[in-house]
């Protein structure tokens, strides 16, 4: 890509870093300690799934019966009371290939990073700061905003905007993701996507779903 774009936005899990389980581990205690069940999120949700959705998914898969908004609201809180002991207990915790390198050259190069998860904000900055990497990003969009991925990757957009004061343009502004979801939220959003195959999809898997750049990592070949 010929110009640079003004702001990135990242996706965490699969792209940023994997958390070895930890997260899936502290809903797990989360459902446990609630409701006596094993939640095992692997069996019920897929990668890119907003943290609201999987509460409802295990309410409804797990629990047995649709949980109530404030039920809802409590497993995420239980959730994250857990992940912080859970991130720090992971031996499989640990930064993507180049990360860390790509994220100080955009810093260096005048780009405003921001984030774009399914976690809700709490557990993105539990998850990133293992890593130190929470001092890289100034804005984002969360699960927290909503369980729509789409609705998430506009609120990050936006606060792209505040952040940049008002000069953002069209077209400035980037999501980098590892899943089709990501992919369809930044298009949704009306965005262009990084696909990296970090996590649980090929390249192909990713060009296919409609990446408009595909790579094995952001170690290189980075479109800014």
């Amino acid at each position: 890509m010929a110009d640079s774009p003004r702001a990135v936005l990242f996706d965490i899990d699969g792209t940023l870093l994997v958390t070895g389980g930890a997260g899936a581990v502290a809903w797990q205690r989360a459902f446990e300690g609630l409701y006596g069940v094993e939640a095992n999120i692997d069996e019920h949700t897929d990668a890119g799934m907003t943290d609201p959705e999987i509460a409802a998914i295990v309410f409804r898969e797990v629990v047995g019966r649709e949980g109530s908004p404030e039920e809802r609201a409590k497993a995420i809180g239980s959730y994250l009371r857990q992940l912080p002991d859970t991130v720090a207990e992971s031996n499989g915790y640990r930064l993507m290939p180049g990360v860390e390198s790509l994220l100080d050259r955009l810093i260096d190069a005048g780009t405003l990073l921001g984030l774009v998860t399914g976690n809700v904000e709490a557990a993105a900055h539990i998850k990133l700061a293992r890593g130190h990497l929470n001092r890289f990003f100034s804005f984002g969009g969360y699960g927290s905003d909503s369980s729509d991925r789409v609705v998430v990757t506009k609120a990050a957009v936006q606060r792209a905007e505040l952040v940049s004061g008002g000069t953002l343009q069209n077209g400035a502004c980037i999501a980098v993701g590892d899943t089709p979801r990501d992919v369809a939220a930044g298009h949704g959003a009306g965005i262009k996507v990084v696909g990296v195959a970090t996590g649980s999809y090929t390249v192909d898997q990713l060009s296919a779903a409609g990446a408009d750049w595909a790579l094995d990592s952001v170690e290189r070949d980075f479109p800014a």
